[in-house]
C-alpha cells in the first residue's frame, strides 16, 4: 500500500463532515462527479469501501469511521505543530473549521471571523452555515456555535455571550392594535410564527428554567426563516419572539420595541461547542477569545 497522502486525509475529513456528496462538492466548488471520482480513487488505494452509497444521505462504513477519526487526529496534530512552529514569527497559522446556524453566522460569526483572518494572513478559516446543527464530535469542525440550552451537559463548551429571547413589535403595529400586558392578551394578537416541525403555531417560553411557562401562539404569517419573520415584524405585521442577538440593533434604532418587558424569559445563551476532549490549539482558543470580545462589542449584555 502507498504511503497516506495528507491531501486524502483532508479530503475525506471534509466528505465525512458533509451529509451528501453534493454538499461536499458545494463546499469545494466542484461537481458531485469530481467528488465521487476522488472518493473512488481513495477507496481503491486503501482497498476498502469508506461510505455506503445506497441512500441519499450516505453513511460511513466501519472502515470509513475509522479513517475519519484517524484523519481528524492526524490533521489536528499537523495543524498544532504548524501553529507551534510559526507562533513567534508568523502569528496564527493553520486551519479553523467552524459551524454555525445561518442567521447568527451571517449576522455576527462571519464578520468576527473575517476580522480575525484579516489580522493573521496565514490563518485559514472555514465557516459552514446550516439550518441544522451538527454533532461536532468526529467531524472536521473545531467548534460549532449554538444558541439556547445545550442538548448534553457533558459537551465541552464555552460561553460566548449571554442572550435571551424577547417579544417585540413595530411601533405602527402597537398604535393600531394596542400593547399586550399579560400572557392572556397574546390570544388577541397576530403572532408571527417561526415554524418548527411543520406546525403552523409556535410555543413561546416565558418564566425561568426552574419555573417555565409555555404559551401557544398563532397568527396569519408563518415562516421557517427568522430573517423573514423579523422583516414582517418591522413592517408592522404582528408580534414576534426573537433572540436579542438579532433584534438588539432594531431595538436601539426604534424600528422595534419590546413588549411584556416585566415577564422573564429563559436564557438562550450563545455557546461554542468544541469537538474534542483535549485542550484546543492556540489558534482555536484565540478565535474563541475573539468571538467573546466581538459579541460583547456588538451586542448588549443581559442581567
Amino acid at each position: 500500500m502507498e504511503l497516506p497522502e495528507f491531501d486524502d486525509l483532508r479530503f475525506f475529513a471534509g466528505v465525512a463532515a458533509a451529509s451528501t456528496l453534493t454538499e461536499a462538492g458545494h463546499r469545494w466548488g466542484v461537481s458531485v462527479s469530481a467528488v465521487s471520482k476522488r472518493l473512488a480513487r481513495l477507496e481503491r488505494r486503501l482497498d476498502a469501501q469508506l461510505i455506503n452509497r445506497s441512500t441519499r444521505r450516505f453513511t460511513l462504513t466501519p472502515e470509513g469511521e475509522r479513517y475519519r477519526d484517524v484523519a481528524a487526529e492526524v490533521l489536528q496534530r499537523i495543524d498544532d505543530v504548524e501553529d507551534e512552529i510559526g507562533r513567534q514569527r508568523h502569528g496564527l497559522r493553520g486551519r479553523i473549521a467552524v459551524q454555525s446556524s445561518i442567521g447568527l453566522g451571517r449576522a455576527h460569526v462571519a464578520p468576527l471571523l473575517g476580522e480575525l483572518a484579516a489580522g493573521h494572513p496565514q490563518l485559514r478559516v472555514d465557516l459552514e452555515l446550516s439550518h441544522l446543527p451538527v454533532h461536532v464530535g468526529g467531524t472536521a469542525f473545531d467548534f460549532a456555535v449554538r444558541v439556547g440550552p445545550l442538548p448534553d451537559s457533558r459537551l465541552r463548551s464555552r460561553l460566548l455571550h449571554r442572550n435571551r429571547r424577547i417579544v417585540c413589535a413595530a411601533p405602527a403595529y402597537l398604535r393600531e392594535h394596542g400593547e399586550p400586558r399579560t400572557l392572556d392578551d397574546l390570544g388577541a394578537h397576530s403572532c408571527i410564527v417561526i415554524r418548527e416541525n411543520d406546525t403552523d403555531y409556535a410555543i413561546w417560553r416565558f418564566g425561568t428554567a426552574d419555573e417555565p411557562v409555555n404559551v401557544r401562539v398563532e397568527g396569519t404569517l408563518t415562516t421557517n426563516d427568522g430573517d423573514v419573520a423579523t422583516d414582517w415584524c418591522r413592517a408592522g405585521r404582528g408580534l414576534l419572539m426573537r433572540s436579542l442577538w438579532r433584534v438588539a440593533p432594531l431595538l436601539a434604532d426604534g424600528s422595534l420595541v419590546p413588549v411584556l418587558r416585566e415577564l422573564p424569559t429563559p436564557r438562550a445563551d450563545v455557546h461554542a461547542v468544541l469537538s474534542g476532549t483535549r485542550h484546543p490549539p492556540r489558534r482555536v482558543a484565540t478565535a474563541l477569545d475573539h468571538l467573546v470580545r466581538g459579541f460583547a462589542r456588538r451586542l448588549p449584555d443581559i442581567d
